[in-house]
C-alpha cells in the first residue's frame, strides 16, 4: 500500500489499496527450492512517479509486474498494466513526462525469471496503451532506470545492468552514452540543471557535466557547422595553495576547466576556424584562430627550468571534422612581457604562464564562431564568484586599473625591445666612420641609454627622470598586485597608478620624439659614412623569455 504524510512524517494516511498481485505464483527458476506458503507471498510498491503538472496525479509500479495511476490524489486507482507484463516483472522505475500529463516512461527488469532482455515502455494516453521502446539497446541488459530530460522534449536517458544510453526521439532509437563509465549496474539517473548524474551499484556516483550540447544536437548538424550555447561560466581566481605537488595519499580529481567551455561541431574538415568573444557593446575581448602561433616556441620551452609536465599544454583550434572544445580563461590578451614566471600553485599539465591578461567583468557576452567565412553566434553569461563580496563598482575600478597597467606594460616593453634592437644594430657597426659620425653615434647611444635605463631601473629614486625600464618594472609590479585579488584597488595603489601613468606619458613622449628626431639624424650621419642605417622594427616580440620559479 501507499502512504502519505503532510506533516513531515508525524502522521500517515493510506492512499491506496494493495497494488500488488494477489497470487504472483512462483517462478520456474526457483525449481524445487520453493518455501512453504510462497504462493501467497505479495510483492511491494517499488516505483513511484509524481506528476510534474499536478499534485493529484501519481504513477506507481510494483516489483511483481503491476502498473497503476491515480488522478485524484489516491482516492481512485486505475490498473494500467500492459498485458505482456507478467508476474515477477519488476517495475524498476517510472518517469512522468515533464511536458505531457498523459505521458510516462517505465523501465522493467525480468532477470529474476532468467529474462535478461531490456524492457522500456512508453505511453502517451495515460496508460491506455503502451509501446516497447528498446531499438538500439543490446539484447543483454535489464533496465534499472529511465529518465526524461526536463528541457528537451523527447530526449531520454536509460541505465541498464551494464551501461548508460540516450535517445533523442522519445525512445524510438537508443545509442550509447557510456564514455568512460565503468561497466556496472546503473541503478538510478537524475538530471540536475545541465548535469546528468548516475548512481551505480558499487562503483560510486558519476556526473556527466553539462548536457546542453546533447540538448542542442540535431540532424541539421550533419550538413552545417554548429556553435553550442555555452553554460554560464564563473569568474574564479586561481588557487594560491602552495602545496605542490599534493601528497600521494591526498584524494584528488581533476577540477573543471578554469573558464568558459566553448563547444563547436564541424561536419567536415575546413580551412579556417576562429572564435571571438565580444562584450555587451560589441567590442572584441579575445580572438582565437587555428592559425595562431604558440605564445612560446618549442626551443624556448626546452630552456625553462621547471619540468615541462607542469606546463599548460599548448592548444590550437581544430579544423577537423567532429566535436571540439575550447576553453577561454576569461582573460583579455596578456600584456607583452620580457619576463615570465609560473605560479607555485601548480597543476600538472595545466599551469599557466604569467602574466595573464586583465580579467573580464561579470556580465553578458557573445561568442562568435567563424568557419570558412560563415559565422555563428551564441550568448555567454559570466557570473561572479559567489564568495566574493566586492561591489560591482569596485570590480570595475579593478578592471580599469588592470587595463591601464597592461597597456603601459605593453607600450613600454615594445619601446624597450625597439631600443634593444637599435643598440644591437649599432654594436655590429664595423665600417670606418668619420670623427663626427663617431661622436654622433656616441651621443645617440648616451641618449638611448638614458631613455631605456639600466636593468632594475624601476628601483631608481622617484626624483630621477623616468626611464622605460623603471616605468615597465613599476607598471608590471602594480599590475600583478591588482590582478591577483578580486578587490577594489587600495588608495596606495590608486596613487601609485597615477604616478606610473604620469611617468609613462612622459617617457613614452620622449621616446617618440627620440625616434622621430634623433634616429633620423643618426641615420643621416651613417649614410654620409657609407654605414648601413639603423632600422626601427615596427612590431617586436621577446626572442627569449626570462623564466623565474617562485
Amino acid at each position: 500500500m501507499l502512504f502519505k504524510t503532510t506533516d513531515g512524517g508525524n502522521s500517515w494516511q493510506t492512499i491506496s489499496p494493495d497494488l500488488t498481485r494477489e497470487s504472483p505464483g512462483v517462478p520456474a527458476s526457483v525449481g524445487a527450492l520453493v518455501p512453504k506458503g510462497a504462493e501467497k507471498q505479495r510483492g511491494v510498491i517499488y516505483a513511484l512517479a509524481p506528476s510534474f503538472k499536478t499534485v493529484e496525479t501519481l504513477w506507481a509500479g510494483t516489483d511483481d509486474g503491476q502498473l497503476w495511476v491515480t488522478r485524484d490524489g489516491g482516492k481512485n486507482w486505475a490498473d494500467i498494466t500492459p498485458k505482456e507484463l507478467t508476474a515477477w516483472s519488476k517495475v524498476t522505475q517510472i518517469s512522468a513526462s515533464h511536458f505531457d500529463e498523459q505521458a510516462a516512461y517505465v523501465s522493467v527488469s525480468r532477470f529474476r525469471i532468467n529474462d535478461v532482455h531490456p524492457y522500456i515502455y512508453r505511453t502517451h494516453d495515460g496508460g491506455k496503451s503502451w509501446k516497447l521502446i528498446t531499438a538500439g539497446l543490446p539484447d543483454f541488459g535489464p533496465v534499472d532506470t529511465v529518465r526524461e530530460d526536463p528541457v528537451r522534449k523527447g530526449m531520454l536517458f536509460a541505465g541498464t545492468e551494464n551501461s548508460v544510453w540516450v535517445s533523442f526521439d522519445d525512445g524510438d532509437h537508443w545509442q550509447s552514452l557510456q564514455l568512460n563509465l565503468p561497466h556496472t549496474s546503473m541503478r538510478d539517473l537524475w538530471i540536475h540543471e545541465s548535469d546528468l548524474i548516475v548512481a551505480t551499484h558499487g562503483r560510486s556516483f558519476w556526473i556527466l557535466d553539462d548536457i546542453a550540447p546533447l540538448r542542442e544536437a540535431s540532424a541539421a548538424m550533419a550538413n552545417a557547422a554548429h556553435l553550442f550555447e555555452p553554460a554560464p561560466a564563473y569568474r574564479i581566481q586561481r588557487d594560491t595553495n602552495t602545496d605542490t605537488p599534493l601528497p600521494p595519499d591526498e584524494p584528488a580529481a581533476a577540477n573543471p576547466p578554469d573558464g568558459a567551455i566553448l563547444d563547436y561541431y564541424l561536419p567536415a574538415s575546413v580551412s579556417t576556424v576562429t572564435l571571438e568573444i565580444l562584450d555587451s557593446q560589441g567590442h572584441l575581448v579575445r580572438r582565437f584562430s587555428n592559425t595562431d602561433k604558440p605564445d612560446i616556441t618549442e626551443e624556448e620551452l626546452q630552456k625553462q627550468l621547471i619540468p615541462l609536465y607542469w606546463v599548460r599544454e599548448r592548444r590550437q583550434l581544430s579544423t577537423d571534422a567532429g566535436m571540439h572544445r575550447w576553453i577561454w580563461d576569461l582573460h583579455y590578451p596578456a600584456p607583452m612581457s620580457t619576463r615570465h614566471d609560473y605560479p607555485i600553485a601548480a597543476i600538472a599539465h595545466d599551469t599557466p604562464r604569467f602574466p595573464l591578461g586583465p580579467t573580464v567583468l561579470p556580465g553578458t557576452y557573445k561568442v562568435r564562431l567563424t568557419v570558412d567565412g560563415k559565422s555563428y553566434t551564441a550568448p555567454l553569461t559570466i557570473k561572479m564568484d559567489p564568495r566574493i563580496k566586492t561591489s560591482v563598482a569596485g570590480l570595475q575600478k579593478k578592471f580599469q586599473a588592470e587595463i591601464r597597467m597592461a597597456s603601459i606594460v605593453t607600450d613600454s616593453v615594445q619601446a624597450l625591445l625597439q631600443g634593444g634592437s637599435i643598440r644591437t644594430q649599432l654594436e655590429k657597426v664595423s665600417a670606418p666612420a668619420s670623427a663626427s659620425t663617431k661622436e654622433a653615434i656616441e651621443a645617440f647611444e648616451k641618449k638611448l641609454t638614458a631613455l631605456l635605463g639600466a636593468p632594475g631601473g624601476f628601483l631608481a629614486p622617484p626624483s630621477q627622470e623616468a626611464t622605460l625600464s623603471r616605468v615597465n618594472g613599476q607598471a608590471g609590479t602594480l599590475y600583478a598586485q591588482v590582478w591577483q585579488a578580486d578587490a577594489e584597488p587600495t588608495s596606495a595603489q590608486v596613487e601609485a597608478l597615477a604616478v606610473i601613468e604620469r611617468d609613462s606619458s612622459d617617457v613614452l613622449k620622449r621616446w617618440s620624439n627620440f625616434k622621430n628626431t634623433e634616429l633620423p639624424a643618426l641615420n643621416r650621419a651613417l649614410r654620409e659614412s657609407k654605414i648601413q642605417e639603423v632600422q626601427l622594427e615596427a612590431d617586436l616580440h621577446p626572442e627569449e623569455s626570462q623564466v623565474d620559479e617562485e
